[in-house]
């Protein structure tokens, strides 16, 4: 029996890798001290004409809406722009444990949304006492809102992204109250002015990580830097679903800069996630590395790239026909999700697209995809 989940057959049982929680409009000003930071605490301002937007440290926030929860509405490319507009399934723990019932799934690995899908929010932000106060009000938050509601919430921890110690002090305060993961930003140095990711000043945060025995997850779509803007005569519904498409192909830098960035071989047991990156294109890219790891003499590695991979890398999906990826990638590598409340996921049809997915697919590496993989990453007994 599952903890905390009702009891279930093993070929039932599904772990979403990548859900997203709506942060409501009192997740910081109830938490964050007003006499100290007043209007520069992330709060929602209303517009003449009755919309809202988010706003951190004086600046509006680059959200589509008040809430990203576009698998809830009649038109998912019309993102809402009034809060009591936003549907309680995506922000309200005990009404999404109800969707969570009704589409088949047994725990949610969550990620934030208007903290940004990797934390990025906060990562712009000047003031680094501000920083680390917005992410602590959000870990906070987490815990205390959603984790202690129902152990099928899986948390995960948002951080300081520089200097490392900042993030390691946090990491490990966040562990310590129940988180089960650390979100980073996959490109940091294109959301300030911080050193590049492969810098070693970032070891001590693979290192702790690795330490604590909790994922690194690099969620798809945070930098902007290295997608295509949308051209804005583009009509909105093909404008959404390019941007749809563009956040997970992004992964695809994300993953390739890891492989030769010596991190994993500099920490053989750090696992690192790429969150809504789909697994399709997963092939091409191990084994294109590969051949010009070879054509090039990559000297000073242990492991060919889709050897790491391999070791210490995961992929997500939630759509995909995996049969012919896992030749390659193989199943202990791939993860299942739903991306609820956002416009791609595939809520409430999360079975059809599991079973349509995994059609073909042996009893036992639809287990590890399914539920196994994820359940050891984040120590779900």
């Amino acid at each position: 029996m599952i903890e905390g989940s009702p009891r279930v057959e093993q070929s039932c049982v599904l772990i979403s890798a990548d859900e997203h929680v709506v942060e409501h409009p009192g997740v910081w000003t109830e938490r964050m001290s007003k006499s100290r930071w007043g209007n520069r605490i992330p709060h929602t301002e209303r517009e003449s004409d009755g919309t809202e937007h988010w706003t951190v440290d004086g600046e509006i926030l680059p959200l589509p809406g008040v809430a990203l929860s576009g698998a809830l509405l009649a038109d998912p490319c019309r993102e809402l722009q009034r809060w009591v507009d936003v549907p309680k399934l995506s922000y309200v723990p005990d009404e999404r444990l109800k969707a969570m019932d009704a589409s088949g799934v047994n725990f949610a690995v969550l990620y934030p949304t208007v903290a940004g899908v990797a934390g990025e929010t906060f990562a712009r932000l000047d003031d680094p006492e501000l920083e680390l106060a917005c992410v602590q009000a959000y870990n906070d938050w987490l815990i205390e809102e959603w984790a202690s509601r129902s152990q099928r919430f899986v948390p995960q921890c948002i951080v300081p992204i520089y200097p490392a110690e900042a993030s390691v002090a946090e990491i490990k305060r966040a562990v310590k109250m129940g988180h089960r993961g650390v979100i980073y930003p996959a490109i940091p140095m294109q959301i300030r002015n911080v050193p590049h990711i492969n810098d070693p000043q970032y070891d001590l945060i693979w290192a702790t990580c690795q330490e604590l025995g909790v994922p690194l997850c690099l969620h798809a779509g945070s930098s902007k830097g290295v997608q295509i803007p949308i051209h804005p005569d583009m009509s909105p519904r093909a404008a959404a679903a390019l941007q749809a498409v563009l956040r997970p192909a992004s992964a695809v830098f994300d993953v390739a800069n890891i492989l030769f960035s010596r991190i994993l071989m500099r920490f053989p047991n750090l696992k690192v996630i790429f969150a809504e990156s789909t697994v399709a294109w997963g092939a091409f890219l191990l084994e294109y590395a590969d051949h010009q790891f070879q054509q090039d003499r990559c000297e000073g590695y242990e492991l060919k790239p889709s050897e790491m991979f391999t070791r210490q890398c995961f992929l997500t999906t939630w759509y995909n026909r995996v049969r012919t990826d896992i030749g390659y990638l193989g199943a202990d590598n791939i993860l299942w999700a739903t991306n609820f409340p956002l416009a791609n996921s595939t809520w409430p049809d999360v079975r059809h697209f599991v079973e349509r997915g995994l059609f073909g697919v042996p009893e036992d590496e639809r287990h590890k995809i399914l539920w196994q993989n994820a359940a050891k990453l984040y120590q779900i007994s």
